[in-house]
């Protein structure tokens, strides 16, 4: 076949699977408000991301409201004030200011979990790590988060790029990236990426976090095809999500090992020790 139809073919699939992942709505910031602050001692805040909206969070909010969890999200703003464009270090800062007047309001509130999707975990990463988040924050959970960067963004570039910056920023090669891999996380925050390898979006191993020695820091990986944006609706990812806030908020043995999907590729949660 000719090489410039297959590569035709496969930007064609790509774009496909990219135009399934965004959520396009103007509504879908547009979210009733439920949390009681007042009595909330288990507070998780939900961070979408990239060309996307609050509404794409509307399962996993369910399911945490059903267990007793204070969830809430914020409007991330964007392109038409919606669809989460901005910098990421910029919309870090804007978390940072929401999460401090909560506090402020409502200082009875437990410590925090943020749990981001995608660019999202990218946002809760930076808030913890250069902002001073791990003052407030308990555990941070990444669910398909190129904390190394995606090739798929250099795609995104050249089609978004004109009015994203922050789609420069999720290169590999991206300034953003490599500072922000600088240095270790907060010792007293646990953090854990949870990942698939068959993740178009951000292809493995770029959602693998460099434990480099942290205890604190995991990868869990899922088996089977888990696509990037069912990340936030699959039953059995809501069960790994699940364990870790039982152990993020000390629940459960901190040491004890988390079991995802049955026959994984990889041990599920991998250690300090046991990380690539």
């Amino acid at each position: 076949m000719n090489p410039f139809v297959m590569q035709y073919r496969k930007l064609k699939c790509h774009l496909k699977y990219l135009a399934s992942y965004v959520d396009l709505d103007p509504r879908g910031n547009q979210v009733v408000r439920r949390t009681d602050f007042k009595h909330c001692q288990k507070p998780v805040l939900l961070l979408h991301g990239f060309f996307s909206t609050r509404r794409v969070l509307e399962v996993l909010e369910h399911r945490l409201r059903r267990e007793g969890y204070c969830v809430w999200s914020i409007h991330l703003g964007g392109t038409m004030d919606r669809f989460n464009t901005h910098r990421i270090d910029e919309l870090a800062r804007k978390v940072q200011g929401k999460v401090d007047r909560l506090y402020e309001r409502h200082p009875g509130m437990g410590p925090l979990t943020i749990i981001g999707h995608s660019k999202g975990g990218l946002i809760g990463t930076y808030y913890v790590k250069r902002l001073g988040g791990d003052a407030r924050v308990k555990s941070l959970i990444t669910l398909g988060t190129p904390h190394r960067g995606t090739r798929m963004a250099y795609l995104g570039c050249a089609t978004l790029g004109w009015f994203s910056r922050s789609m420069w920023q999720l290169t590999p090669t991206s300034r953003f990236i490599k500072d922000l891999s600088v240095g270790a996380f907060p010792r007293h925050v646990r953090l854990t990426s949870i990942y698939s390898r068959d993740d178009v979006i951000a292809r493995y191993p770029s959602s693998v976090l460099d434990v480099d020695g942290q205890p604190n820091v995991f990868n869990v990986e899922l088996s089977g095809v888990v696509p990037h944006g069912e990340l936030l609706t699959r039953r059995a990812v809501w069960e790994v999500i699940q364990r870790e806030l039982a152990l993020g908020y000390a629940d459960a043995p901190v040491s004890a090992p988390v079991v995802a999907l049955p026959s994984p590729p990889l041990p599920v949660a991998l250690s300090a020790a046991a990380s690539p």
